[in-house]
């Protein structure tokens, strides 16, 4: 999938992160990147970027990287495992993702992401996603 192909895949349908105002900005073979604006929908009481928003961020990556790397028609990726340490506050601007493969097999993956503020390029976040890969259930054209 393209960087195109994802955006048309991704907006299908309203989500969590069209709620928070995540974007897909590139796609390749080695990593998936996206942006996350810090603002009043992101922000924690105290005016600083939840840790919530960030997991919500990584996940968000983590899991679309592991869709691209199975066929859709057959299998889904889902999240089985997430953890994060919360690094550096950010009070306003965006936060950059990025989500790299530590192990694509045939029934779990792993993925680090590494999210930074995009004006500083301070590490904000780091965190590792591991996905279930599970098959679809066949379609049945007799079930009612």
């Amino acid at each position: 999938m393209n960087l195109e192909e994802v955006k048309r895949w991704t907006a299908s349908r309203p989500t969590l992160a069209d709620a928070l105002g995540m974007e897909i900005t590139a796609v390749t073979d080695d990593y998936i990147e996206g942006r996350m604006p810090v603002d009043g929908r992101t922000h924690q009481p105290m005016g600083l970027l939840h840790g919530g928003a960030s997991v919500a961020f990584a996940e968000t990556l983590g899991s679309i990287a592991a869709a691209m790397r199975v066929d859709r028609t057959k299998q889904a990726c889902v999240g089985l495992e997430i953890n994060a340490n919360h690094l550096k506050g950010v009070r306003d601007g965006w936060v950059l993702g990025r989500a790299t493969p530590v192990h694509i097999g045939r029934s779990t993956q792993v993925w680090e992401i590494r999210i930074s503020h995009e004006e500083t390029g301070v590490l904000v976040c780091i965190s590792r996603i591991t996905m279930a890969v599970i098959d679809l259930p066949a379609a049945n054209p007799k079930a009612v």
